[in-house]
């Protein structure tokens, strides 16, 4: 138990709600808790004074309070600039996939490039794949952003350690301990044993 005020009605933070990585959940109460300590801040107060007043454990939990408090008041921003974001990226890609559905002439000084064509035997202008290939790259491009814009193609971490101890191990650290304090006894003797 530390010696720093806590909200009767709080669990303990062994108690605290978590989310499926195991990392505390933030409530209702944390945050408005976060916004009071940049309040605090705000009023020239220590953090191991607002660690105090506000419960935290100690003066860098307060600090990481403070925080998280201006992360909460920059999110709303940083989700409209996203959203901003977002529609610039669809229109450009759906730019590139109207280029992609029409028909480009090959033009060479001024005039369009025609050839025969073996099945039909008739001229017909010879079509150019550049656009498409330039509007293919675009489109790539635009997924890239959109996917790094919305943290798509974030490698998932996973950190998981098992200890699994048998009935084996706890008797193996039992004859080990035994073994150390036989050790010691021995030369706790050799030692009296040397000063007689």
């Amino acid at each position: 138990m530390t010696d720093h005020p806590q909200d009767e009605d709080a669990p303990p933070f062994w108690e605290r709600p978590r989310d499926g990585m195991g990392r505390f959940q933030r409530t209702m109460e944390s945050v408005r808790r976060d916004a009071r300590a940049a309040e605090l801040l705000a009023q020239h107060r220590t953090y191991q004074q607002i660690a105090d007043e506000l419960g935290y454990y100690d003066k860098k939990e307060a600090w990481w309070g403070v925080k998280r408090a201006k992360a909460d008041v920059a999110r709303p921003a940083i989700t409209k600039l996203i959203a901003t974001e977002s529609e610039e990226l669809d229109a450009l890609y759906a730019e590139a996939c109207a280029i992609l559905q029409r028909s480009h002439v090959t033009v060479s000084h001024g005039k369009v490039i025609m050839w025969r064509n073996p099945d039909t035997g008739e001229d017909e202008p010879l079509e150019d794949d550049g656009p498409k290939l330039a509007a293919i790259r675009v489109a790539l491009d635009v997924r890239k952003a959109y996917q790094d814009l919305h943290g798509l193609k974030q490698p998932a971490k996973i950190d998981a350690t098992i200890h699994e101890v048998t009935q084996q191990d706890l008797e193996l650290q039992e004859m080990i301990r035994e073994a150390k304090a036989a050790v010691s006894a021995e030369e706790q003797q050799i030692r009296d044993g040397g000063d007689a």
